[in-house]
């Protein structure tokens, strides 16, 4: 049996100690159900931001490294705009060809297209079709084999670009 494939979630959860108990833990727990193996910066004790300021810069290069290191990436894009932090490390995925999976259960609508939820700039590291497969608006999609991310992690191919 092979090793379970890692994600790096992406999140502004962990800011909060309210959010990081309640939705961040309903979240990892979800993604370690359906068989992920979760790499969630604010759970890692060299990335948690805390300490001198010096230590910042540390937290930057870890949570770089943890998305370089994951095989694929889960982000949260709640928020108008969504969180700067989650944007950059959804960028870096993209750039390096991770397979991507956004969850948003965020009401708001915070684009002018009436195709993507966001700006199109957001889902540039998902299919021209059938990007909603990695677009995700409640916990229970995630165990959906409809969706693009169940079926990645048992290894029934790619969840790239193309794919």
């Amino acid at each position: 049996m092979s090793a379970k494939k890692t994600l790096y979630l992406a999140n502004p959860y962990g800011f909060s100690a309210q959010q990081r108990s309640g939705p961040l833990a309903s979240l990892v727990s979800e993604l370690e159900r359906v068989g992920a193996e979760v790499r969630e910066p604010f759970s890692q004790p060299e990335e948690a931001p805390s300490g001198p300021r010096r230590s910042i810069y540390r937290t930057g290069q870890a949570n770089l490294s943890g998305v370089r290191k994951a095989d694929g990436f889960f982000g949260v894009v709640n928020g108008c705009p969504p969180d700067e932090g989650v944007m950059v490390e959804l960028g870096l995925a993209v750039a390096w060809g991770k397979p991507v999976f956004l969850f948003r259960d965020d009401l708001r609508r915070c684009t002018d297209s009436d195709v993507y939820p966001l700006n199109l700039m957001l889902f540039v590291g998902l299919p021209e079709k059938g990007w909603d497969r990695h677009w995700y608006s409640d916990l229970r999609q995630l165990g959906d084999p409809g969706k693009a991310l169940l079926p990645w992690l048992n290894g029934a191919g790619p969840a790239t670009p193309g794919a």
